[in-house]
């Protein structure tokens, strides 16, 4: 039945490292920081990418404002 809806994410399976940073705009680099930090919970590495690139965004708003 998924394919009506393409396929299946197991979401007990943690991120494939390239998958991820493509999925967030990250650097491999900063993907497999977070993935060591926050694997194998993919809603923890969702959340603690999104708050990477807000840190990553407040903190060139702030050298662009000097």
């Amino acid at each position: 039945m998924n394919e009506d809806y393409g396929p299946a994410i197991d979401h007990d399976k943690p991120y494939e490292i390239a998958a991820f940073a493509k999925k967030h705009g990250l650097t491999i680099r900063a993907a497999e920081l977070i993935l060591f930090a926050y694997s194998p919970s993919r809603a923890a590495c969702d959340t603690a990418a999104t708050a990477f690139l807000t840190a990553v965004a407040a903190q060139a708003k702030r050298q662009s404002a000097r």
